[in-house]
């Protein structure tokens, strides 16, 4: 079985934040695991970087839930498979 990590890394948080989270709430069944990184010195960082587990088996979906991110201006989606 493959698992696929996400990193997504979130400019301009301010205002990309609630359209990050709004796909991640429609697409939460074939997210695994979550994990929002921050810098400890600045809590109001105009970036983020969030770390999701994915569950491939739907890979599909997995594709789609990629685009729809990679399609939000100041949000870029790497991804792992091991």
């Amino acid at each position: 079985m493959t698992q696929t990590i996400m990193g997504i890394k979130i400019d301009n948080r301010n205002e990309n934040v609630p359209k990050v989270q709004n796909l991640f709430t429609e697409y939460g069944c074939i997210i695994n695991t979550r994990l929002g990184l921050h810098e400890a010195h600045n809590l109001c960082s105009p970036q983020g970087l969030i770390l999701l587990e994915v569950i491939e088996e739907k890979n599909q979906e997995v594709d789609r839930f990629e685009a729809k991110l990679n399609s939000i201006e100041g949000v870029v989606v790497k991804k792992m498979v091991f």
